[in-house]
């Protein structure tokens, strides 16, 4: 079905142009081809790669600027390309801001996330009013949602299908004593799940005070302040000496991924699931790997299985959106919610083109 009077019109959108310049500015519709679909943003959220973008640059976005940018979000069909059989105009749907090819190495040993194309289907430009969704993200992680869950709360499912596949990498047994490094929006939801595949008793550190609030909230049963406390001594203390039996670190910097493997108990597993920035290392005491017997994972992105049960959760109501998203702001506001957001003032914001 084609629509030229959307493909010809103007939109206002955040174009970013390098670090810390983010600019609400009027840019072309994008056009879609075969396969695609154009999207008419409801809500779109802001996430810590949008953060990480604004404030050190983004390696692929970098390339083409200005370019638009933000991935979390969830609307209405706008237009549907040539070939597309399972989606109409006006229909309601979310969708990731990437997909696998299905096919190359990686696809076939079910690591899609690791696939070789990955970087090839990527989607950005959810801080604007429509966005172009490529024919491998319409083909496998895009979904219709029901009139009854609203565009905010569905736009949780991409961030929420990566902690679904860090959860599930992370083995968590009835009665585990697990820790959340860093307590971003990310790690409220690791602290939702872990909650909810049995771990007991949840311990969860953060230097902002909303934050060490906020999970609580999101059940957390200690949190604590390293500025104040040592991290690692804490856990110990609430361990028997042992240490924990799975430890998430979600900062993404190479201190608390030491830190979160000096928190875990021998025979336990640690989730680097953080992304570090590039050309950074941590070290790992060989003795203590070797002998303790240690288990760490790096955790990357998500699979199309994650996407569905992510969107499922949402939809029965298993996590809270509310603990989440802490604020709304209009588009044009975009740069002050992405400030925010980097001190720590906010946890997810909810963008309105």
């Amino acid at each position: 079905m084609s629509r030229k009077s959307v493909m010809t019109r103007r939109m206002k959108a955040a174009l970013y142009y390098g670090v810390g310049d983010v600019r609400y500015e009027e840019t072309d519709v994008p056009k879609i081809g075969p396969g695609e679909l154009l999207i008419r943003i409801g809500k779109a959220l802001t996430c810590g790669t949008d953060v990480k973008t604004y404030k050190r640059g983004h390696p692929l976005l970098i390339r083409q600027t200005p370019a638009l940018f933000g991935h979390e979000y969830a609307g209405v069909v706008e237009e549907v390309g040539s070939g597309v059989s399972e989606f109409e105009v006006g229909m309601r749907v979310v969708a990731t801001n990437s997909a696998p090819c299905g096919t190359c190495f990686y696809c076939k040993r079910d690591i899609p996330n690791l696939c070789s194309h990955l970087k090839e289907n990527l989607v950005n430009g959810a801080f604007a009013e429509y966005i172009r969704v490529p024919a491998p993200v319409v083909n496998w992680n895009t979904h219709q949602i029901p009139d009854s869950l609203s565009f905010r709360d569905a736009a949780l499912t991409e961030p929420l299908a990566c902690v679904v596949h860090g959860i599930e990498e992370s083995n968590i047994h009835p009665g585990d004593t697990a820790v959340v490094i860093g307590a971003g929006p990310i790690g409220q939801m690791m602290i939702m799940l872990a909650k909810k595949n049995g771990a007991s008793t949840v311990i969860a550190s953060d230097l902002a005070q909303l934050r060490r609030e906020t999970a609580r909230r999101a059940g957390a049963d200690i949190v604590v302040d390293p500025s104040t406390e040592d991290p690692v001594a804490r856990v110990k203390e609430e361990t028997e000496g042992r240490g924990a039996d799975v430890v998430i670190e979600a900062v993404g910097l190479p201190q608390t991924w030491e830190q979160a493997v000096a928190m875990t108990r021998d025979a336990g597993t640690t989730v680097l699931f953080g992304g570090a920035a590039s050309g950074t290392k941590f070290e790992v005491d060989t003795v203590r790997f070797h002998y303790g017997q240690l288990t760490l994972k790096g955790v990357f992105h998500l699979k199309p299985r994650h996407v569905e049960a992510a969107l499922r959760l949402i939809i029965a109501g298993d996590v809270n959106p509310d603990i989440l998203i802490s604020h709304e702001m209009p588009l044009s506001k975009i740069g002050e919610a992405l400030e925010k957001m980097s001190k720590g003032e906010t946890m997810k914001v909810a963008i309105t083109p």
